[in-house]
């Protein structure tokens, strides 16, 4: 059965782009770490049963001493630091996975090897038959990566038996079982959702090269010659004027000044007056 392969432009910034092999590298080693168990456990000599009693006096048999038959040297003792139960986890950010999985996409699609097809199955029975025969039309190779919808429960009950067959959701795919596959074989469904959600995710260009600013604020807001506050609540250099939002100002030696964070920041008394502001202290003493 020939199947219908559907034309579709692969966009460049999924399918073609730069091949980062270290990053894939960590990316598939982490993956690979998160699928161990990690429950393997050995017992010590403490937690070994028996052994309580000494086997033999201390002096005279012409032995080495020993206290106890579940020592390590001993057959049916314990096991010196041994395996204990662990997380073999690696913390991989989401922005590394996603381009470690473009990177591996695009070097399938750069040896044509990755196949958008309408359908694998015609009608509304499973046929195995069927699906590898489509399969086998596509490529000559052996190993199949099919990408598809939840919901295409035709196509997930015909090859879910194929042993040459890996079928992943298309919100599951992933760099390793990409790399694992020969071919990469998208339903026209699975492949617009795929590339839908790639698109609506935001760019993953090299923020660490933009200027790391700290004002909290909008200082479109805030009076004439006023700074907003850093994210921290302190002041910026060179401000030691807090101006509040009722309209006042503190200086340093103020009661208040230091137990109430200012909304916004002047260099001195002379820019919080122009800016409209009175001093704490004076209106409360006009009340």
């Amino acid at each position: 059965m020939a199947v219908k392969t559907v034309k579709v432009d692969l966009p460049a910034e999924i399918f073609d782009v730069e091949v980062n092999i270290p990053l894939i590298h960590q990316v598939v080693v982490a993956q690979q770490a998160a699928a161990r168990q990690g429950t393997h456990a050995t017992k010590t000599r403490g937690e070994v049963r028996g052994g309580g009693r000494k086997p033999y006096k201390q002096k005279g048999t012409g032995r080495a001493r020993q206290g106890s038959t579940r020592a390590p040297q001993f057959a049916g003792g314990g096991v010196v630091h041994g395996p204990q139960p662990r997380s073999y986890d690696q913390r991989t950010p989401k922005k590394m996975k996603a381009a470690a999985l473009r990177g591996a996409l695009s070097d399938r699609a750069r040896n044509d090897r990755v196949h958008v097809v309408d359908a694998l199955v015609s009608g509304d029975k499973p046929s195995t038959k069927a699906a590898l025969a489509a399969l086998v039309s596509l490529t000559d190779r052996v190993g199949y990566l099919v990408v598809l919808e939840r919901s295409d429960a035709i196509t997930w009950l015909s090859l879910r038996n194929a042993p040459e067959v890996h079928i992943v959701a298309v919100d599951q795919l992933n760099t390793y079982d990409v790399l694992n596959a020969d071919d990469v074989v998208f339903t026209k469904g699975a492949y617009d959702v795929f590339v839908g959600g790639a698109s609506a995710a935001p760019a993953t260009t090299g923020s660490a090269a933009e200027p790391a600013t700290e004002q909290a604020t909008d200082e479109s807001v805030l009076p004439a010659g006023a700074k907003a506050p850093l994210k921290s609540g302190k002041n910026p250099k060179g401000y030691e004027v807090q101006g509040l939002e009722s309209g006042t100002y503190l200086v340093e030696g103020d009661a208040a000044y230091d137990v109430s964070g200012g909304d916004f920041w002047f260099k001195s008394t002379e820019d919080a007056e122009a800016a409209g502001l009175t001093r704490a202290d004076e209106k409360e003493s006009d009340k």
